[in-house]
């Protein structure tokens, strides 16, 4: 990452308003490099402890991702962070209490009936993701089956009546409820006046115009956008952030960083 004045105002605002500041990151391709099987990936070494080492120090920590709440407790359930899976459509607040949104339980079988259809009917090589509240197909193993995934994905999709959501070499059918990350946003910051957001995929695009927005209608407000690299489809992500660094391995040093300016000793 390449050193700039915002970085160093937005230790300076992060360390003034810590018990009013929140961090809130995205988890694949951002505190977790992206791997062929979505099933093995890991937080990047470090990483975890320097979120703890924030989590301690601020008003609220946050990881908001299209992942199930039980896949992100596996690495941060230990800590004082508060999860949102699947796009907010479950959380799980630092106490460890979950919460599924009862709007999207009906959807559950039709859900279920796309994962049976899809293991069945689309190429050995897609990887099914089942999620439960919803359903991911990963092509990134076989990028030239992108268009037999965007073509079944939209007809079962209308089929079942789930909307499609592409990422970074996959399409994800959901229930046609509205979460994304930007409600997550707007219902979790409203108590903060000093935001730090962490994102590198098209998900984190509706997370990044709600703090936009917020900013724009509330001069007090202070928000501080940090991009990771994302050659695949990244490049409108990356126009929304104040710094974007190479991988999630580089945030770890900027992490600490932040740990340590919001340490009160260091006030």
């Amino acid at each position: 990452m390449i050193e700039s004045r915002s970085v160093t105002d937005a230790l300076r605002i992060a360390a003034e308003r810590r018990q009013t500041c929140g961090f809130f990151f995205d988890f694949d391709g951002t505190l977790s490099e992206i791997r062929d099987d979505p099933t093995s990936v890991v937080p990047v070494p470090g990483v975890v402890e320097a979120v703890a080492e924030i989590a301690a120090r601020v008003r609220t920590v946050a990881v908001v991702s299209g992942r199930p709440v039980e896949f992100l407790q596996r690495h941060f359930g230990a800590q004082p962070v508060r999860l949102y899976g699947l796009y907010g459509m479950e959380s799980m607040d630092a106490h460890g209490t979950l919460w599924t949104d009862p709007e999207v339980l009906p959807w559950v079988s039709a859900v279920e009936e796309v994962v049976k259809r899809a293991v069945t009917e689309l190429d050995p090589d897609v990887l099914v993701e089942d999620k439960r509240l919803s359903v991911a197909l990963h092509y990134r193993t076989a990028p030239h089956l992108r268009g037999q995934v965007e073509t079944w994905g939209g007809h079962r999709a209308a089929e079942y009546g789930l909307s499609p959501l592409p990422g970074r070499m996959v399409l994800e059918l959901k229930p046609p409820i509205r979460r994304d990350k930007g409600g997550v946003i707007r219902t979790a910051t409203g108590d903060l006046d000093c935001v730090w957001y962490f994102g590198d995929d098209l998900g984190d695009l509706p997370a990044l115009t709600a703090l936009a927005d917020r900013a724009a209608a509330d001069p007090a407000f202070r928000v501080f956008r940090v991009g990771v690299s994302n050659p695949e489809t990244g490049e409108q992500v990356a126009a929304m952030m104040d710094v974007v660094v190479n991988s999630p391995h580089d945030l770890v040093p900027l992490l600490r960083r932040a740990a340590d300016a919001c340490t009160p000793t260091h006030r």
